[in-house]
């Protein structure tokens, strides 16, 4: 069973602890899918430990951080947006010896208890159009693809990843 720790504060010590996590999975999961150029690039730009505290103190994100036995093991982050009843999810990731334990659904499921009852009708992200495995995970969940988007991201790299999209009940 997971323990999962909500992280809103953009000086809390478990900024850096989210900030090496995401740097050690997407070093390992990512290597089939982009190039290490662009890992290191989005790493930088999107996982790192200034951008988690800037996504915290000036883009509306909130973080999730789960640890088994105390150890981290996985973590999400979600951008609510209540004006048009949706909450984007940003980043879920668990760690490789983790993977297959239910952990994403642990987290999704705690997700689901937090915005329970806040009005938001639907949850969408985006998923690299080539990570297969999380897109069956994905899948699994309930969520559908509902678009196609590539994002340029800066120094000639982009972002080739589907929308999905799950209706929340009411």
């Amino acid at each position: 069973m997971l323990a999962i720790q909500k992280i809103t504060d953009p000086e809390s010590g478990e900024v850096k602890i989210l900030a090496d996590l995401a740097f050690e999975i997407w070093h390992e999961h990512f290597v089939s899918i982009l190039s290490e150029e662009q890992i290191e690039y989005m790493v930088e730009k999107f996982q790192s430990e200034p951008a988690m505290r800037a996504q915290l103190e000036n883009q509306g994100y909130l973080y999730y951080l789960a640890r088994e036995d105390g150890e981290p093991a996985a973590y999400a982050a979600i951008v609510p947006n209540p004006e048009e009843e949706s909450i984007f999810l940003s980043k879920l990731y668990v760690k490789k010896e983790h993977r297959g334990k239910g952990f994403s659904r642990q987290l999704m499921n705690y997700l689901f208890e937090e915005i329970f009852g806040c009005g938001y009708r639907k949850i969408f992200l985006t998923c690299n159009k080539r990570n297969e495995n999380s897109l069956a995970v994905y899948r699994h969940m309930g969520f559908l693809v509902t678009d196609e988007v590539v994002t340029p991201i800066g120094n000639g790299m982009v972002m080739d990843d589907y929308v999905m999209t799950l209706l929340l009940p009411e």
